[in-house]
């Protein structure tokens, strides 16, 4: 019988390109690959350290898994163990931590799945190296497939681990980008999406960001692509420009704005004022009117009052933002933010993120709205209890659409009927 490994990813999109890349590796070596909380020989979970939450849940998830399969072999790897390696040792049944560098490898450091008596640290010092990928044969069967052009960051928001958990900006070779983009069409991806921890700063050999989305664009297979969450700074124009000429490259851009108060912007050391990044996100929705722009805030920053609070509150209800991630300010030991004063009660944050999510909800539905009773081009990818399908539109819409003959990871016109609290509904249109 094969050994078994199930996976578990915490965090954003670039993990989640992480974790297939590691899945494929363990499928390639004869592992049969099942659903987490199935019982497994092995049971990876790529970590994240965003925010302490995101600490307390993988630790949640390491017990979890310990309490349903005692015996299975438990490797945490990614940002969490990077910085958090020392209070992760001390959490019985934990076998293997493997920092930033070296978590594709991480079947390397696994000899036999058997339980040891403390866990094995593996922490390579980050490099600034331009990087590769290893080729893998058997790409995970998805509709949509996370492609990682780059990683780590130089800008040091006063706010942010990420730094410190995945290292200074670093960018992938341009061929090898192309190469694994060639691979994942041919598997049958109809979406790629970019993805990394700065995208925007992507630079190998005199290319840039821009010439990594046009070299995708002349790939005549490739369906769709989508630009994963950006910096405000690093999107050049010429982006929207050919948004507007393209078919494949969707409509929709994630820009944080992190606060809409100038004051607040400045002690995040962010590089941007408010009217700076209004300025960018209304041109480009003058554009391309149907583009979707999502952003995110963080309340509860040291020293938001209520005046920056209400800032924030204005940048998403009066500007084209269709809705906002919302984060809740978390102290991260190392980054400048935790020497400043005034910090936020924690009734004040819950009181406002409240606030701030009812005002994004509204938002977003409001967005929706606009495009009841149009076509959209769904990429269908998960079947419900009554046989309908759902996905996402170009300009990312979640849409679900009733109709005959669809299938999985199928483009179909659909027209919208009807938005609901979770989405629209659609008819298929052939």
């Amino acid at each position: 019988m094969p050994l078994k490994a199930s996976f578990h990813t915490l965090g954003c999109r670039l993990n989640q390109a992480e974790t297939a890349l590691i899945s494929n590796r363990f499928r390639e070596q004869g592992y049969e690959v099942v659903d987490f909380g199935a019982a497994s020989d092995v049971c990876v979970i790529n970590s994240c350290t965003v925010t302490e939450g995101a600490d307390s849940k993988c630790r949640q998830l390491v017990r979890q898994v310990l309490r349903r399969n005692p015996n299975t072999f438990v490797a945490v790897v990614g940002c969490y163990a990077q910085i958090g390696a020392d209070v992760l040792k001390k959490i019985a049944g934990i076998d293997l931590i493997v920092g930033t560098q070296d978590k594709l490898r991480v079947l390397e450091f696994i000899d036999e799945p058997l339980k040891l008596p403390e866990p094995r640290v593996v922490r390579s010092r980050m490099t600034k190296a331009p990087f590769t990928i290893a080729a893998s044969d058997m790409p995970a069967p998805t509709t949509r497939a996370n492609l990682k052009i780059q990683d780590g960051c130089d800008f040091m928001c006063s706010f942010c681990v990420i730094p410190f958990a995945r290292g200074r900006a670093r960018s992938r070779a341009f061929w090898d980008i192309q190469r694994e983009a060639l691979q994942l069409i041919d598997a049958g991806h109809q979406e790629l999406v970019l993805t990394g921890v700065n995208i925007g700063t992507y630079s190998f050999e005199e290319k840039t960001f821009l010439d990594v989305v046009k070299m995708l664009l002349t790939i005549p297979a490739l369906k769709r692509l989508r630009i994963s969450s950006i910096e405000p700074t690093t999107i050049p124009f010429e982006l929207i420009e050919l948004m507007t000429d393209s078919e494949v490259l969707c409509p929709h851009l994630h820009v944080p704005a992190q606060s809409g108060d100038d004051n607040v912007l400045a002690a995040m050391k962010r590089l941007y004022t408010r009217g700076e990044f209004e300025s960018f996100i209304e041109q480009a929705q003058r554009r391309v009117p149907d583009m979707l722009i999502a952003t995110d805030l963080i309340i509860g920053f040291p020293n938001e009052t209520e005046a920056a609070f209400q800032a924030s509150c204005d940048l998403l209800v009066n500007s084209p933002l269709a809705y906002a991630h919302i984060f809740t300010f978390s102290e991260r030991e190392g980054t400048a933010a935790t020497k400043l004063a005034n910090k936020i009660s924690i009734k004040t944050k819950k009181q406002r993120s409240a606030r701030l999510h009812e005002l994004s909800e509204k938002k977003k539905k409001a967005f929706y709205k606009r495009f009841e009773g149009k076509l959209a081009r769904v990429l269908t990818e998960e079947q419900n209890a009554e046989g309908h399908w759902s996905g996402f539109s170009d300009n990312y819409l979640k849409v679900t659409v009733h109709g005959a003959s669809l299938s999985h990871n199928q483009l179909v016109q659909a027209r919208l009927t009807r938005i609901q609290n979770d989405g629209a509904l659609g008819v298929a249109s052939f």
